[in-house]
């Protein structure tokens, strides 16, 4: 009886091929491991996330480096939903001189990440579910609260002063920056 080498070639050669393959996707995985979280990924199809929104609009750049030396850019980056209350710049520029560069330094992180997680409320708040006098629990675990005055929607003593949905959640724009209660 004579053999026929030709499918054992061809077995060999295919099992070969996947070998490489898993060997290229395996080095794929490690490299956008190196590279960062979710942050990094590159998507230009999709509606962009809360952060991708903070991060083209040249009224944030201020919020853009609190999230950043917070590290928690990758956080609002996930699938959420999160409702975040945005601060502009002139914002930031309200506050005490020295407070923002203060905040910044890596030794007033935690201090920092309280005032950010009293921006975000885990969920989508449409403006049509919020009424006057309710009270938000915020991801810092203080409460915010909505006034509603004719067709003006505060948060605190903050004006919403615009609106932009992402793919995680809907960012409300605001004219203050929201101070947690002292605890």
């Amino acid at each position: 009886m004579k053999t026929n080498a030709l499918p054992i070639v061809i077995i060999t050669m295919l099992l070969g091929s996947c070998a490489n393959n898993n060997a290229t996707q395996n080095e794929d995985v490690a490299t956008v491991e190196q590279k960062g979280g979710q942050s990094t990924v590159q998507d230009t199809d999709s509606k962009p996330d809360v952060v991708k929104i903070a991060v083209s609009s040249k009224d944030h750049s201020t919020l853009v480096t609190a999230l950043k030396a917070a590290n928690y850019v990758d956080a609002l980056s996930n699938a959420g939903p999160f409702t975040v209350f945005a601060p502009v710049n002139s914002a930031f520029e309200q506050l005490a001189s020295g407070t923002v560069e203060t905040l910044l330094k890596p030794e007033n992180q935690s201090q920092l990440r309280n005032i950010l997680e009293y921006h975000v409320y885990v969920g989508v708040l449409k403006k049509d579910l919020l009424q006057n006098g309710q009270k938000i629990g915020m991801v810092s675990g203080h409460n915010a609260e909505i006034k509603i005055e004719g067709d003006q929607i505060m948060i605190n003593e903050a004006k919403i002063i615009g609106t932009v949905e992402g793919s995680n959640g809907i960012i409300y724009v605001i004219d203050k920056v929201l101070l947690p209660p002292a605890q």
